[in-house]
This record gives C-alpha cells, sequence and structure tokens, in this order.
C-alpha cells in the first residue's frame, strides 16, 4: 500500500480504538481512491464493515469516527452515502511523495511484502534442440518481470531454468547431427523419422567438421554417439542462453535432468514413494497411487521396458527443490501441461511436502497477426516465427511489453503492425515517449532550485498526478503478490496519461513564477524516476529521447 493509505489506516484504526475501546487490524480497514474527485481524495467503507459487530447504525459509527480522528494531516473528512468516509489530504501531505521519490530514486516502489521469503521461480525450460518460439518468449517476458517484481517486493528469488536433456529429443537431435554430420562428409546418411531437418543442425555439423574433420566416422558408434549427443545439446543451449540474453532474461540456476539421473535423484524419489506404499505394480510397470491425492487416475512412472516417464525424473526435479530450502515453488507452464498439475501436486504430497506451496500458471497461446490476418511462418526459415526474429522486427522493448500487458491465462494476439507503430496508440511508444518527453521538459529548464515544500501545486491535474505516483509501491506489492505484471501495464499507462494530462494543463517552466516552476519540475523529476523503474520492472528501456 503507499504511504498516504498506511497512514490513513492508522489514523482509522487510532479513531476506532478511542471511540469504541476496541483495537483493529489494519488489514480490515479498505482504503480506495474515489472515481469522482468531488468525494475527495480516499474513501473508507470502515463504519459499514463494522456494522454488525457493533451493532450500530454505519453512518453513527462514522461520525464517532470522525469526532475521534487525529486530522493533523487532513484537510477535511465528511461522511456520504449510508457511512463511507471521504478524506481530503492537505495538499503538503499530498505532495511530499517528491521527496520520497527524489530519496529514494531507482528503490523507490521497493517494499519489504516478501518478508524474505524463499521462492524458486522456474520459467522457459524449453528444450535445447532449437530456437526459442513466441510461447517461450511470452513465458520468458512473464516471468523476468514477475522475478524483477518479486525482487523489489523483498522476496529472496531464485530463477531457474530446468534442462530436459535426458530424453527423448535429445537423442533424437544426436541422431539428426550425426547423419548432417557424415552427410557433410560425403555419406549417403539417413536422418532419423523424428529427427530434425533444421538449418542449425547443419550449422553445427559444419563446424564440427571444420573442427574434427572425419574422426568420428571412425571411431565406435557408442563414442560418436555420446560425443554428437554433447556437442548438439552443448550448441544448442549456447545459441538458447544468447537469445535470453538479448531478451534481457537471465537465471540463476541451470538444472540438469541428466545429472538427476546421474547423482541417482531420480531411482531415490521413485524408493521413497514404494517404500511408503504409494505405488504398486500392475503389467510390468511401476504406477503412482495418483487418485489418493485428487489426481484423475493413477500414473505410471517405470515402464514395463525399465524406462522411466517423463512424471518420474519431474518429481525428482521437485523434491530437490524443497531441499534446498525454497517456502514457494512458482512454475509457468504451456497451455498443454495443464493436465500435469493435480499429478506433480499428489506426488509432492505423496512425499510429505505441502503441496499448496507448489504454484502453477498457465501460459495461453501466443498469436501472431498482421493487417488482421494470422502470421504462422518465419520469413527467413519457412518454420513458426522465433524470438530472435520478433524482437529484430519491432524491438525487444515491444515484444517484452506486449507480452505482458495481458493476463497470463488469456489468449494473446501481438500485432506485429501495432507494436512497429510510431503513434500514441502504440502502448509501448506512449509510454516510451512520456518518459523522453519529461527528460527533454528537464534538459530545458537545467538547474532548478531544490524545493523545501510544495504548497504551490494545487492544480486538479497536479493532485491526480501526485496522488496516482503515490500509488506506485502498492502496485508493485499488488504485483508480486498476484505474480501479475499486467496490472504494471496498467499503472504505466495511467502514469503517462496522467502525465500528459498534467502538462497540458499546466505552464511547468515559467519564469513569470520560478517558485512554482521549480515545484512542477521536481514532480516531473519524481515522475520520471516512477516511470522508469515502473518500466524496468518489466524489463523495457526508459527512452530519454525518441
Amino acid at each position: 500500500m503507499s504511504e498516504l493509505e498506511q497512514l490513513l489506516k492508522q489514523v482509522l484504526a487510532d479513531a476506532y480504538e478511542k471511540a469504541f475501546h476496541e483495537s483493529i487490524d489494519l488489514n480490515e480497514i479498505v482504503i480506495e481512491i474515489p472515481k469522482d474527485q468531488s468525494h475527495g481524495d480516499y474513501a473508507s467503507n470502515l463504519a459499514m464493515r463494522f456494522a454488525k459487530v457493533l451493532k450500530q447504525n454505519p453512518r453513527q459509527i462514522a461520525e464517532a469516527l470522525v469526532a475521534h480522528m487525529d486530522q493533523t494531516a487532513i484537510e477535511h473528512c465528511e461522511i456520504a452515502g449510508p457511512g463511507f468516509v471521504n478524506f481530503t489530504m492537505k495538499k503538503d501531505v499530498m505532495a511530499n511523495v517528491i521527496d520520497t521519490v527524489l530519496r529514494q530514486n531507482e528503490q523507490y516502489g521497493h517494499n519489504e511484502s516478501g518478508a524474505h521469503r524463499k521462492v524458486n521461480l522456474e520459467y522457459v525450460s524449453a528444450n535445447p534442440t532449437g530456437d526459442l518460439h513466441l510461447g517461450h518468449a511470452r513465458g520468458a517476458a512473464w516471468g523476468d518481470s514477475v522475478a524483477r517484481l518479486m525482487k523489489a517486493s523483498g522476496y529472496e528469488v531464485c530463477r531457474e531454468y530446468y534442462v530436459n536433456d535426458a530424453g527423448n529429443q535429445i537423442h533424437n537431435l544426436a541422431l539428426s547431427l550425426m547423419a548432417r554430420y557424415a552427410q557433410e562428409l560425403g555419406e549417403d546418411r539417413e536422418l532419423p523419422e523424428d529427427g530434425y531437418y533444421g538449418k542449425d543442425v547443419i550449422a553445427i555439423a559444419k563446424q564440427l567438421v571444420a573442427e574434427h574433420k572425419d574422426h568420428y566416422l571412425h571411431t565406435s558408434e557408442e563414442e560418436a554417439y555420446q560425443f554428437f549427443r554433447q556437442a548438439g545439446m552443448q550448441a544448442e543451449l549456447a545459441k538458447l542462453k544468447q537469445d535470453l540474453a538479448s531478451f534481457r532474461v537471465a537465471f540463476d540456476v541451470w538444472s540438469s535432468e541428466q545429472e538427476l539421473h546421474d547423482s541417482g535423484k531420480v531411482e531415490e524419489a521413485l524408493h521413497a514413494l514404494r517404500n511408503s506404499g504409494k505405488t504398486y505394480e500392475k503389467d510390468g510397470a511401476i504406477w503412482f497411487r495418483a487418485t489418493d491425492y485428487g489426481d484423475d487416475k493413477d500414473r505410471v512412472l517405470k515402464k514395463s521396458d525399465g524406462s522411466y516417464t517423463y512424471l518420474m525424473p519431474d518429481i525428482a526435479y521437485h523434491i530437490t527443490k524443497f531441499e534446498r530450502g525454497f517456502d514457494t515453488l512458482i512454475n509457468f507452464w504451456g497451455a498443454d501441461h495443464h493436465g500435469y498439475i493435480p499429478r506433480m501436486k499428489a506426488a509432492m504430497a505423496a512425499l510429505g511436502q505441502d503441496s499448496d506451496q507448489l504454484k502453477v500458471d498457465i501460459i495461453q497461446m501466443v498469436r501472431l497477426v498482421e493487417n488482421g490476418e494470422e502470421v504462422k511462418m518465419s520469413k527467413r526459415t519457412g518454420n513458426a516465427v522465433t524470438v530472435r526474429e520478433l524482437c529484430e522486427e519491432v524491438g525487444v522493448d515491444a515484444v517484452r511489453y506486449f507480452f505482458v500487458q495481458r493476463a497470463l491465462d488469456t489468449h494473446l494476439d501481438f500485432d506485429l503492425g501495432l507494436a512497429r507503430r510510431q503513434s500514441n496508440d502504440n502502448p509501448v511508444y506512449y509510454a516510451q515517449y512520456a518518459h523522453a518527453r519529461i527528460c527533454s521538459i528537464l534538459k530545458q529548464a537545467g538547474e532548478w532550485k531544490r524545493c523545501e515544500s510544495y504548497e504551490l501545486l494545487t492544480h486538479e491535474k497536479e493532485i491526480a498526478l501526485l496522488k496516482y505516483i503515490n500509488e506506485f509501491p502498492a502496485v508493485v506489492m499488488d504485483g508480486a503478490a498476484t505474480r501479475a505484471p499486467h496490472k504494471l501495464c496498467n499503472y504505466i499507462q495511467k502514469l503517462a496519461a496522467h502525465f500528459h494530462s498534467f502538462y497540458n494543463a499546466c505552464k511547468v517552466i515559467d519564469k513569470q513564477n520560478e517558485a512554482l516552476s521549480a515545484q512542477r519540475l521536481a514532480l516531473l523529476q519524481a515522475t520520471k524516476i516512477t516511470l522508469k523503474n515502473a518500466l524496468y520492472l518489466i524489463g523495457v528501456e526508459a527512452k530519454t529521447n525518441m
């Protein structure tokens, strides 16, 4: 919550205790901004919420609250409707947020609501077998923005990428690379039926021929296979990391599925489930009693041929996360993983973990559109459009912004034409232009005298801007708690609109009134800092000129 909301909550709590001789939790007090400015700066429905508890008429309760209220920071308050208490704050109190922003600068908006709880965020986790596509990009932008919001809110965040390097996909990549390597050396070798036919595999093969000549045509099949498996995965993973870095997405931990197997963690987890009676054997396979924990059917963990299903190493992986001491595990999974959630939660419960500590948010599909029509194919490769191509086409800022401006559980149409447009109907342009315009005004003003007070900021557009700047910490806190960076995009658009509205109504640089100019320039500096901090939290650059 903002400092003013916190202040009003405390004022109301103190008044309640004086009037009714009972204490009240601040969390039970709701402070809102009225839609109609004539109703004041803030309002509370506390009197109506506690009418049944106190067995009194809400207006009587409101009158008692006002009568016992410390109004040091309040210009006046009035009782409206069935018992709302409306507050109009003293102008200098409203303007105190300017000094707060100027003092905290890049830290403005940061808060301690996370209370240093340890959180593991896992996102993207695409197989290292090819390029990142639009679904990966949406998950990357969203996960990274949530990580930034949570860090700013006092959580201890670990950003993690799970590398699926032990499954069939890597096996097929190795076989594909072996075939391309042989083809580069003039041999007639077919790719496997489920192989990778992309140009990236051909490029890796060419590089390996340049480095190793025909060496791996003369080794054992097993030695060649292991070499190409590792070389292919490392090359694809390096490319993937480079694309993510260009997209301003970083990870603290890269976990390997293969290492889980090699360390015995997968077998260990299976033994734990078997020893606790959570499995049974049927048709030569080992089954998990998932229905005992709310899943719609039991699940195979180990097939009759001795190989594991995808579920078993995933269970082991999540258990290792809990063993590392995280309070909460948060996964961002694609829409095709929706049915995977109950079985994973069931496995965690079966192994003695609190399944509520595992949170999974589903990433809905992305559709690329231009001129009202869907764009499915890459002009360059003929395949699906990659993150790299999209960023080259419209810029990283537009891609980052567009991918987090809609709630994650809604399908997203990415409008290429809108993303390219240099006009106010492009939301990222509108926000960046506001920041650049403020920078231009401040540069034009040069040095201005630091203000001791802001009593001249009384225009309704100034008050509206001050009030909205004051809301920023509450938006960050809420965005972190609900894992919803699209709320930040809404805030950014409204803050930019408040700035433009203020600037169109109020003359900032006025040599005939230097005191007012100085106070308005300070307000602009606070706006600039807030807007830049908000854009940073979704990974978008605050442009200084456009």
